[in-house]
Protein backbone atom coordinates (compact mmCIF):
# COMPACT_ATOMS: atom_id res chain seq x y z
CA UNK A 1 0.00 0.00 0.00
CA UNK A 2 1.11 3.57 -0.68
CA UNK A 3 1.14 6.24 2.03
CA UNK A 4 1.46 10.01 2.02
CA UNK A 5 3.58 11.23 4.91
CA UNK A 6 4.54 14.49 6.56
CA UNK A 7 7.49 14.33 8.93
CA UNK A 8 10.08 16.33 10.82
CA UNK A 9 13.82 15.70 10.71
CA UNK A 10 16.18 15.97 13.67
CA UNK A 11 17.01 19.56 12.69
CA UNK A 12 13.25 20.45 12.67
CA UNK A 13 12.91 20.57 8.87
CA UNK A 14 9.54 19.59 7.41
CA UNK A 15 9.60 16.79 4.84
CA UNK A 16 6.79 15.37 2.71
CA UNK A 17 6.59 12.40 0.40
CA UNK A 18 5.11 9.07 -0.54
CA UNK A 19 6.27 5.55 0.28
CA UNK A 20 5.11 1.97 -0.11
CA UNK A 21 4.73 -0.30 2.93
CA UNK A 22 2.72 -3.29 4.07
CA UNK A 23 0.95 -1.43 6.90
CA UNK A 24 0.77 1.89 8.72
CA UNK A 25 3.13 0.55 11.40
CA UNK A 26 5.65 -0.62 8.80
CA UNK A 27 5.55 2.79 7.11
CA UNK A 28 6.05 4.53 10.47
CA UNK A 29 8.99 2.23 11.28
CA UNK A 30 10.59 2.97 7.92
CA UNK A 31 10.34 6.71 8.50
CA UNK A 32 11.57 6.46 12.10
CA UNK A 33 14.50 4.33 10.97
CA UNK A 34 15.43 7.06 8.52
CA UNK A 35 15.51 9.68 11.29
CA UNK A 36 12.13 11.23 10.48
CA UNK A 37 9.55 11.96 13.18
CA UNK A 38 6.10 11.20 11.74
CA UNK A 39 3.57 14.05 11.86
CA UNK A 40 0.99 12.68 9.47
CA UNK A 41 0.68 9.32 7.72
CA UNK A 42 -2.27 8.57 5.44
CA UNK A 43 -3.00 5.76 3.05
CA UNK A 44 -3.33 6.87 -0.57
CA UNK A 45 -6.98 6.39 -1.52
CA UNK A 46 -7.62 5.50 -5.20
CA UNK A 47 -10.86 6.41 -6.93
CA UNK A 48 -11.97 2.79 -6.80
CA UNK A 49 -10.58 0.22 -4.40
CA UNK A 50 -12.05 -3.30 -4.28
CA UNK A 51 -10.71 -3.88 -0.78
CA UNK A 52 -12.42 -0.80 0.57
CA UNK A 53 -15.65 -1.78 -1.17
CA UNK A 54 -15.51 -5.22 0.46
CA UNK A 55 -14.75 -3.73 3.88
CA UNK A 56 -17.68 -1.33 3.47
CA UNK A 57 -20.16 -4.19 3.07
CA UNK A 58 -18.54 -6.21 5.87
CA UNK A 59 -17.94 -3.33 8.26
CA UNK A 60 -18.65 -3.75 11.92
CA UNK A 61 -21.03 -1.60 13.93
CA UNK A 62 -19.24 0.57 16.53
CA UNK A 63 -21.69 -0.75 19.13
CA UNK A 64 -20.19 -4.22 18.66
CA UNK A 65 -16.67 -2.86 19.22
CA UNK A 66 -17.90 -1.13 22.39
CA UNK A 67 -19.39 -4.40 23.65
CA UNK A 68 -16.26 -6.32 22.67
CA UNK A 69 -14.04 -3.85 24.56
CA UNK A 70 -16.14 -3.86 27.72
CA UNK A 71 -16.44 -7.64 27.82
CA UNK A 72 -12.74 -8.14 27.14
CA UNK A 73 -11.91 -5.71 29.97
CA UNK A 74 -14.25 -7.61 32.32
CA UNK A 75 -12.73 -10.99 31.44
CA UNK A 76 -9.17 -9.72 31.85
CA UNK A 77 -10.07 -8.12 35.15
CA UNK A 78 -11.45 -11.45 36.40
CA UNK A 79 -8.07 -13.11 35.78
CA UNK A 80 -8.74 -14.79 32.41
CA UNK A 81 -5.78 -14.64 30.01
CA UNK A 82 -6.03 -12.80 26.70
CA UNK A 83 -6.34 -15.86 24.45
CA UNK A 84 -9.05 -17.50 26.57
CA UNK A 85 -10.93 -14.19 26.77
CA UNK A 86 -10.84 -13.74 23.01
CA UNK A 87 -12.00 -17.32 22.47
CA UNK A 88 -14.99 -16.73 24.75
CA UNK A 89 -15.88 -13.53 22.91
CA UNK A 90 -15.54 -15.24 19.53
CA UNK A 91 -17.90 -18.01 20.63
CA UNK A 92 -20.64 -15.61 21.70
CA UNK A 93 -20.50 -12.97 18.96
CA UNK A 94 -23.14 -13.21 16.21
CA UNK A 95 -21.40 -10.95 13.68
CA UNK A 96 -19.58 -13.16 11.18
CA UNK A 97 -17.03 -10.52 10.24
CA UNK A 98 -16.13 -9.82 13.85
CA UNK A 99 -15.99 -13.57 14.57
CA UNK A 100 -13.52 -14.02 11.73
CA UNK A 101 -11.42 -11.07 12.91
CA UNK A 102 -11.27 -12.36 16.49
CA UNK A 103 -10.21 -15.77 15.15
CA UNK A 104 -7.33 -14.14 13.26
CA UNK A 105 -6.39 -12.06 16.31
CA UNK A 106 -6.31 -15.20 18.49
CA UNK A 107 -4.08 -16.91 15.94
CA UNK A 108 -1.64 -13.98 15.91
CA UNK A 109 -1.54 -13.71 19.71
CA UNK A 110 -0.89 -17.45 20.05
CA UNK A 111 2.01 -17.14 17.62
CA UNK A 112 3.61 -14.50 19.87
CA UNK A 113 2.29 -11.19 18.56
CA UNK A 114 1.12 -8.54 21.06
CA UNK A 115 -2.62 -7.93 21.13
CA UNK A 116 -2.19 -4.39 19.80
CA UNK A 117 -0.22 -5.62 16.79
CA UNK A 118 -2.80 -8.32 16.07
CA UNK A 119 -5.63 -5.74 16.21
CA UNK A 120 -3.74 -3.34 13.92
CA UNK A 121 -4.09 -5.82 11.04
CA UNK A 122 -7.84 -5.11 10.96
CA UNK A 123 -8.11 -1.31 10.55
CA UNK A 124 -11.73 -1.36 9.34
CA UNK A 125 -12.72 -2.78 12.74
CA UNK A 126 -10.07 -1.38 15.10
CA UNK A 127 -8.81 2.13 14.33
CA UNK A 128 -5.22 3.29 14.73
CA UNK A 129 -6.23 5.17 17.86
CA UNK A 130 -7.74 1.99 19.31
CA UNK A 131 -4.77 -0.30 18.87
CA UNK A 132 -2.35 2.41 20.01
CA UNK A 133 -4.34 2.67 23.23
CA UNK A 134 -4.19 -1.12 23.60
CA UNK A 135 -0.43 -0.91 23.10
CA UNK A 136 -0.19 1.66 25.90
CA UNK A 137 -2.32 -0.56 28.14
CA UNK A 138 -0.08 -3.55 27.43
CA UNK A 139 3.06 -1.60 28.35
CA UNK A 140 1.56 -0.11 31.50
CA UNK A 141 -0.19 -3.30 32.65
CA UNK A 142 -3.45 -1.36 32.76
CA UNK A 143 -5.17 -2.90 29.74
CA UNK A 144 -8.61 -3.25 31.36
CA UNK A 145 -8.81 0.47 32.19
CA UNK A 146 -7.65 1.46 28.71
CA UNK A 147 -10.21 -0.83 27.07
CA UNK A 148 -13.03 0.74 29.10
CA UNK A 149 -11.84 4.23 28.18
CA UNK A 150 -11.70 3.25 24.51
CA UNK A 151 -15.24 1.84 24.75
CA UNK A 152 -16.53 5.06 26.33
CA UNK A 153 -14.85 7.11 23.61
CA UNK A 154 -16.28 5.01 20.75
CA UNK A 155 -19.73 5.11 22.32
CA UNK A 156 -19.69 8.90 22.69
CA UNK A 157 -18.51 9.46 19.10
CA UNK A 158 -21.08 6.99 17.74
CA UNK A 159 -23.89 8.63 19.74
CA UNK A 160 -22.98 12.04 18.32
CA UNK A 161 -22.88 10.69 14.77
CA UNK A 162 -26.25 8.95 15.16
CA UNK A 163 -27.92 12.06 16.59
CA UNK A 164 -27.05 14.09 13.49
CA UNK A 165 -27.99 11.22 11.15
CA UNK A 166 -31.35 10.58 12.84
CA UNK A 167 -32.19 14.28 12.88
CA UNK A 168 -31.86 14.48 9.09
CA UNK A 169 -33.84 11.34 8.23
CA UNK A 170 -37.28 13.02 8.22
CA UNK A 171 -36.26 16.00 6.02
CA UNK A 172 -34.52 13.62 3.61
CA UNK A 173 -37.61 11.42 3.31
CA UNK A 174 -39.83 14.45 2.72
CA UNK A 175 -37.48 15.72 -0.02
CA UNK A 176 -37.46 12.36 -1.79
CA UNK A 177 -41.26 12.06 -1.63
CA UNK A 178 -41.65 15.60 -2.98
CA UNK A 179 -39.33 14.91 -5.91
CA UNK A 180 -41.18 11.66 -6.74
CA UNK A 181 -44.61 13.35 -6.59
CA UNK A 182 -43.49 16.25 -8.79
CA UNK A 183 -41.96 13.75 -11.24
CA UNK A 184 -45.24 11.82 -11.51
CA UNK A 185 -47.22 15.03 -12.02
CA UNK A 186 -44.86 16.30 -14.73
CA UNK A 187 -44.61 12.96 -16.53
CA UNK A 188 -48.19 11.70 -16.47
CA UNK A 189 -50.73 14.21 -15.09
CA UNK A 190 -49.82 17.58 -16.63
CA UNK A 191 -49.44 16.32 -20.26
CA UNK A 192 -52.97 14.86 -20.10
CA UNK A 193 -54.39 18.15 -18.85
CA UNK A 194 -52.38 20.09 -21.43
CA UNK A 195 -53.96 18.08 -24.26
CA UNK A 196 -57.41 18.56 -22.74
CA UNK A 197 -57.03 22.33 -22.45
CA UNK A 198 -55.64 22.62 -25.99
CA UNK A 199 -58.76 20.89 -27.35
CA UNK A 200 -60.96 23.67 -25.94
CA UNK A 201 -58.99 26.38 -27.75
CA UNK A 202 -59.35 28.92 -24.93
CA UNK A 203 -56.97 31.42 -23.34
CA UNK A 204 -55.46 29.86 -20.20
CA UNK A 205 -54.74 31.84 -16.99
CA UNK A 206 -51.17 32.98 -16.39
CA UNK A 207 -50.57 30.51 -13.52
CA UNK A 208 -51.71 27.60 -15.69
CA UNK A 209 -49.53 28.72 -18.61
CA UNK A 210 -46.49 28.88 -16.33
CA UNK A 211 -47.23 25.43 -14.92
CA UNK A 212 -47.77 23.86 -18.32
CA UNK A 213 -44.66 25.53 -19.76
CA UNK A 214 -42.57 24.20 -16.88
CA UNK A 215 -44.04 20.71 -17.29
CA UNK A 216 -43.44 20.81 -21.06
CA UNK A 217 -39.84 21.93 -20.58
CA UNK A 218 -39.18 19.14 -18.08
CA UNK A 219 -40.73 16.58 -20.40
CA UNK A 220 -38.46 17.66 -23.24
CA UNK A 221 -35.25 18.38 -21.33
CA UNK A 222 -35.74 16.49 -18.05
CA UNK A 223 -33.46 13.63 -19.07
CA UNK A 224 -30.75 16.09 -20.11
CA UNK A 225 -31.13 17.87 -16.78
CA UNK A 226 -30.89 14.55 -14.92
CA UNK A 227 -27.84 13.55 -16.96
CA UNK A 228 -26.21 16.89 -16.19
CA UNK A 229 -26.85 16.43 -12.48
CA UNK A 230 -25.42 12.89 -12.55
CA UNK A 231 -22.31 14.04 -14.46
CA UNK A 232 -21.80 16.93 -12.05
CA UNK A 233 -22.09 14.52 -9.11
CA UNK A 234 -19.59 12.09 -10.64
CA UNK A 235 -17.11 14.87 -11.40
CA UNK A 236 -17.60 16.32 -7.93
CA UNK A 237 -17.05 12.91 -6.35
CA UNK A 238 -13.92 12.30 -8.40
CA UNK A 239 -12.54 15.72 -7.40
CA UNK A 240 -13.41 15.06 -3.75
CA UNK A 241 -11.14 11.99 -3.85
CA UNK A 242 -8.11 14.14 -4.67
CA UNK A 243 -6.15 15.84 -1.82
CA UNK A 244 -7.23 19.40 -2.83
CA UNK A 245 -10.82 18.22 -3.30
CA UNK A 246 -10.95 16.52 0.09
CA UNK A 247 -9.64 19.68 1.72
CA UNK A 248 -12.16 21.91 -0.08
CA UNK A 249 -15.01 19.52 0.78
CA UNK A 250 -13.99 19.50 4.42
CA UNK A 251 -13.80 23.29 4.43
CA UNK A 252 -17.25 23.52 2.81
CA UNK A 253 -18.75 21.20 5.45
CA UNK A 254 -17.54 23.60 8.15
CA UNK A 255 -18.82 26.79 6.51
CA UNK A 256 -22.32 25.81 5.35
CA UNK A 257 -25.12 27.91 6.91
CA UNK A 258 -26.29 26.46 10.23
CA UNK A 259 -25.10 22.90 9.57
CA UNK A 260 -21.49 24.09 9.23
CA UNK A 261 -21.44 25.18 12.88
CA UNK A 262 -22.84 21.79 13.92
CA UNK A 263 -20.17 19.97 11.89
CA UNK A 264 -17.43 22.12 13.43
CA UNK A 265 -18.69 21.47 16.96
CA UNK A 266 -18.84 17.73 16.32
CA UNK A 267 -15.33 17.67 14.82
CA UNK A 268 -13.83 19.68 17.68
CA UNK A 269 -15.62 17.62 20.34
CA UNK A 270 -14.32 14.42 18.76
CA UNK A 271 -10.83 15.91 18.60
CA UNK A 272 -10.97 16.95 22.27
CA UNK A 273 -12.18 13.52 23.35
CA UNK A 274 -9.40 11.81 21.37
CA UNK A 275 -6.72 14.03 22.87
CA UNK A 276 -8.13 13.69 26.41
CA UNK A 277 -8.28 9.91 26.10
CA UNK A 278 -4.73 9.62 24.78
CA UNK A 279 -3.29 12.12 27.25
CA UNK A 280 -4.97 10.35 30.16
CA UNK A 281 -3.47 7.06 28.93
CA UNK A 282 0.04 8.50 29.12
CA UNK A 283 0.97 9.09 25.48
CA UNK A 284 3.28 12.05 24.66
CA UNK A 285 1.73 15.09 23.00
CA UNK A 286 3.48 14.71 19.60
CA UNK A 287 2.07 11.20 19.24
CA UNK A 288 -1.31 12.36 20.53
CA UNK A 289 -1.47 15.01 17.82
CA UNK A 290 -0.52 12.46 15.15
CA UNK A 291 -3.34 10.15 16.24
CA UNK A 292 -5.76 13.08 16.49
CA UNK A 293 -4.95 13.97 12.87
CA UNK A 294 -5.55 10.37 11.79
CA UNK A 295 -8.86 10.12 13.68
CA UNK A 296 -10.58 12.96 11.80
CA UNK A 297 -12.06 12.55 8.31
CA UNK A 298 -12.30 16.29 7.70
CA UNK A 299 -9.16 17.40 5.87
CA UNK A 300 -9.58 21.05 6.85
CA UNK A 301 -9.48 20.03 10.52
CA UNK A 302 -6.64 17.63 9.77
CA UNK A 303 -4.57 20.40 8.19
CA UNK A 304 -5.22 22.72 11.14
CA UNK A 305 -4.11 20.01 13.59
CA UNK A 306 -0.94 19.35 11.59
CA UNK A 307 -0.07 23.06 11.72
CA UNK A 308 -0.61 23.05 15.50
CA UNK A 309 1.54 19.94 15.82
CA UNK A 310 4.38 21.48 13.82
CA UNK A 311 4.34 24.64 15.94
CA UNK A 312 4.17 22.56 19.12
CA UNK A 313 7.23 20.53 18.13
CA UNK A 314 9.03 23.81 17.45
CA UNK A 315 8.37 24.78 21.09
CA UNK A 316 5.29 27.01 20.80
CA UNK A 317 3.09 24.85 23.06
CA UNK A 318 -0.43 23.73 22.21
CA UNK A 319 -2.79 26.61 23.04
CA UNK A 320 -0.68 29.29 21.32
CA UNK A 321 -0.78 27.73 17.82
CA UNK A 322 -4.47 26.95 18.26
CA UNK A 323 -5.23 30.60 18.99
CA UNK A 324 -3.74 31.57 15.58
CA UNK A 325 -6.23 29.40 13.69
CA UNK A 326 -9.87 30.53 13.57
CA UNK A 327 -10.98 26.92 13.22
CA UNK A 328 -10.33 26.34 16.92
CA UNK A 329 -13.03 28.04 18.96
CA UNK A 330 -12.15 30.27 21.95
CA UNK A 331 -13.37 27.85 24.64
CA UNK A 332 -11.11 25.09 23.31
CA UNK A 333 -8.10 27.44 23.17
CA UNK A 334 -8.67 28.80 26.68
CA UNK A 335 -9.29 25.41 28.29
CA UNK A 336 -6.24 23.96 26.52
CA UNK A 337 -4.14 26.78 27.97
CA UNK A 338 -5.53 26.07 31.43
CA UNK A 339 -4.83 22.34 31.00
CA UNK A 340 -1.24 23.02 29.95
CA UNK A 341 -0.63 25.26 32.95
CA UNK A 342 -2.18 22.88 35.50
CA UNK A 343 -1.10 19.58 33.92
CA UNK A 344 -4.77 18.58 33.82
CA UNK A 345 -5.21 18.61 30.05
CA UNK A 346 -7.34 15.46 29.85
CA UNK A 347 -10.02 16.81 32.22
CA UNK A 348 -10.15 20.27 30.61
CA UNK A 349 -10.46 18.80 27.12
CA UNK A 350 -13.18 16.41 28.30
CA UNK A 351 -15.08 19.42 29.65
CA UNK A 352 -14.74 21.16 26.28
CA UNK A 353 -15.93 18.03 24.45
CA UNK A 354 -19.03 17.76 26.65
CA UNK A 355 -19.80 21.46 26.16
CA UNK A 356 -19.48 21.22 22.37
CA UNK A 357 -21.56 18.02 22.23
CA UNK A 358 -24.35 19.68 24.19
CA UNK A 359 -24.28 22.76 21.94
CA UNK A 360 -24.19 20.62 18.79
CA UNK A 361 -27.16 18.57 20.01
CA UNK A 362 -29.16 21.72 20.81
CA UNK A 363 -28.37 23.26 17.43
CA UNK A 364 -29.25 20.04 15.63
CA UNK A 365 -32.65 19.90 17.32
CA UNK A 366 -33.18 23.60 16.55
CA UNK A 367 -32.28 23.07 12.90
CA UNK A 368 -34.67 20.13 12.58
CA UNK A 369 -37.39 22.17 14.28
CA UNK A 370 -36.92 24.81 11.54
CA UNK A 371 -36.59 22.34 8.67
CA UNK A 372 -39.88 20.56 9.41
CA UNK A 373 -42.18 23.62 9.07
CA UNK A 374 -40.06 24.95 6.20
CA UNK A 375 -40.54 21.70 4.27
CA UNK A 376 -44.27 21.80 5.08
CA UNK A 377 -44.53 25.35 3.73
CA UNK A 378 -42.60 24.48 0.56
CA UNK A 379 -44.67 21.37 -0.16
CA UNK A 380 -47.89 23.23 0.69
CA UNK A 381 -46.90 26.05 -1.69
CA UNK A 382 -46.25 23.57 -4.52
CA UNK A 383 -49.53 21.75 -3.95
CA UNK A 384 -51.41 25.04 -3.59
CA UNK A 385 -49.93 26.43 -6.84
CA UNK A 386 -50.85 23.25 -8.74
CA UNK A 387 -54.38 23.25 -7.32
CA UNK A 388 -54.84 26.96 -8.09
CA UNK A 389 -53.60 26.46 -11.65
CA UNK A 390 -55.96 23.54 -12.32
CA UNK A 391 -59.00 25.13 -10.68
CA UNK A 392 -58.54 28.55 -12.23
CA UNK A 393 -58.36 27.11 -15.73
CA UNK A 394 -61.65 25.28 -15.20
CA UNK A 395 -63.38 28.52 -14.21
CA UNK A 396 -61.74 30.27 -17.17
CA UNK A 397 -63.00 27.61 -19.57
CA UNK A 398 -66.53 27.82 -18.14
CA UNK A 399 -66.49 31.59 -18.52
CA UNK A 400 -65.12 31.72 -22.06
CA UNK A 401 -67.39 28.96 -23.34
CA UNK A 402 -70.44 30.42 -21.58
CA UNK A 403 -71.17 27.25 -19.65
Amino acid sequence: MDYHYVGCTDDNKLVKGRLCAGSVEAAADMLSGGGCRVLSLEEVTPFFHAGKLTSYFSRINPTEIVMFSRQLALLLESGTDVVASLELLRAQTTNRSLKRIIRDVVSDVRSGSPLSQALSKHPHAFSTLYHRLVSVGERSGNLEVVLRRAADYIQKVDTTRKSVKNALIYPAIVCVVTIVVVGVLVTFVFPAFSSLYASFGVQLPAATRVLMAAADWLNHYGLWLLAGIVIAMVVGYAYSRTPPGRYQWGKLMLTLPRIGRINLLNELSRCCRSMALLYGSGLPLPEIMTLAVQSTNNKAVSKALIEVQQSMIAGAGLAGPMAKNKLFMPLMVQMTAVGEETGNLDNTLTTVAESYETEADDKTKSMVALITPAMTIIIGSIVGFVALSLLSVMYSIYGQLGI
